[in-house]
């Protein structure tokens, strides 16, 4: 089908995912006993919002929240913004596992509207890119929350951080990628004992089967990935595995590599781009046990050499479960380096373009950190979707030239400007003739 940014579907648009967002969160239980004069699905709306915006923190937004305007209704549907203490208060006892819904529901609608056919990749599997990062780091006594997981230096500095596990598909020949569900690195064990990488994957690998029950998957991970429970952990959720392996870090294995290689046992192929004169080298290995200690966890192994016109060398390993032949080892190391694109295309982005993932938006007493972050990586899914499929949003993003001109602009047209719609504010951003002329707000 081609480019998944070439498409048009208005089922993409802000104006259409805005409401789908807020009807999930409407859905997520009232725990509150007392009488409330902001509903909690406001709330969260209004921290979906304020990372829609890309606010660079609560208090922006809560001058933003006392503009004469009444954008928030309009735009985003939300009846009353709290202020940042209440949003703070309203957040913190919400359990990060209540927002997934959000993100299926917006995964189902890319579904319906075919843009997952752009992603299929390896006989009609979604490669899912699974990586950990850190968001906020911290020295300061005062700035945690029960959640924050603790490391203490040979000096004995206390550092208090926060991880989240990220998910996305990707696809080697497309730059958007498609956000899943977190799973948050948490501290559940009142600052005795941290949370890890590999137990929040194997609750992301069960939480995803649940909302994805049948989606073919295949995942790439990078060498901490690499070992027989997690392998183990995958098979049980019906997924495949392309798995980076280092030689410092797999001598067992790597050794067997060059057995089988001296053996004659090792399949070879090498390939030369006409074009690019780029030469490619592979090695396939089938049937190896992973180490010594799991000898009956078998795995496939690819080798890769490249190298470029001008003598440049990269070399790559993985393991897998994929059929390697002369027909497919070429797009099996693509699928493994497209692994990277969680990294560049998410982390990233979340990082360095606006986002402001690493800022401490509130910690509170409960899950508040965590819950923000989540929403900002909501409203990242959202802001790819419309990316793929709203060609508003792909014309205001190159009139603007930047995404992070284009979040500027956004902004203030939001707060100066008369608009009924985000679609409003982006034809206005990219070509103010297709709209009515714009009306300051009269602030005086």
């Amino acid at each position: 089908m081609g480019s998944p940014s070439r498409l048009v579907r208005a089922d993409l648009t802000a104006d259409a995912l805005f409401p789908l967002v807020r009807a999930t969160f409407d859905a997520i239980p009232e725990t509150r006993t007392g009488p409330s004069t902001i509903p909690r699905g406001d709330a969260l709306l209004s921290a979906f919002a304020m990372f829609s915006l890309k606010d660079p923190s609560l208090l922006a937004f809560d001058h933003r929240r006392r503009d004469p305007n009444d954008h928030f209704r309009t735009v985003y549907g939300i009846t009353r913004v709290p202020s940042d203490t209440q949003m703070r208060d309203l957040l913190d006892p919400v359990d990060p596992a209540a927002l997934r819904p959000a993100f299926r529901d917006v995964f189902r609608r890319l579904q319906r509207d075919h843009v997952l056919d752009t992603f299929g990749y390896l006989g009609g599997q979604y490669l899912i890119s699974v990586d950990g990062t850190n968001y906020f780091a911290t020295t300061s006594d005062g700035i945690h929350c029960p959640e924050c997981l603790v490391k203490r230096n040979r000096v004995g500095v206390v550092t208090h951080y926060h991880q989240m596990l990220g998910a996305a598909i990707v696809h080697p020949d497309h730059k958007e990628v498609i956000p899943l569900a977190p799973e948050p690195i948490v501290n559940g064990d009142g600052h005795r004992k941290n949370d890890g990488e590999r137990n929040a994957t194997r609750r992301w690998l069960r939480a995803f089967r649940r909302d994805h029950p049948r989606l073919p998957v295949l995942l790439v991970e990078d060498d901490l990935a690499a070992n027989a429970p997690h392998l183990r952990d995958v098979r049980a959720a019906r997924a495949g595995y392309l798995i980076t392996v280092q030689p410092g870090d797999h001598k067992f294995l790597f050794d067997a590599l060059f057995a089988d290689d001296a053996a004659g046992r090792t399949a070879i192929l090498t390939t030369v781009d006409s074009d690019t004169g780029i030469v490619r080298h592979y090695r396939s290995h089938h049937g190896l046990s992973l180490n010594e200690s799991n000898p009956d966890t078998r795995v496939s192994v690819l080798e890769y050499w490249e190298w470029s016109a001008v003598g440049d060398l990269q070399v790559f390993s993985w393991i897998t479960d994929q059929p390697l032949t002369p027909d497919t080892v070429y797009d099996v190391m693509r699928g493994g380096r497209a692994r990277w694109t969680i990294e560049n295309e998410t982390f990233n982005t979340l990082k360095n373009q606006g986002y402001q993932f690493e800022h401490n938006y509130g910690h509170g007493k409960k899950h508040l950190s965590v819950v923000l972050a989540v929403l900002m990586i909501l409203a990242f899914l959202v802001d790819q979707a419309q990316q793929i499929g709203c060609p508003a949003f792909r014309a205001a993003w190159a009139a603007c030239g930047t995404k992070r001109s284009l979040w500027d602009q956004i902004r203030a047209v939001f707060r100066l400007f008369a608009v009924t719609s985000m679609g409003a504010i982006l034809r206005a951003l990219a070509d103010r003739s297709v709209c009515p002329p714009l009306v300051p707000h009269n602030t005086g």
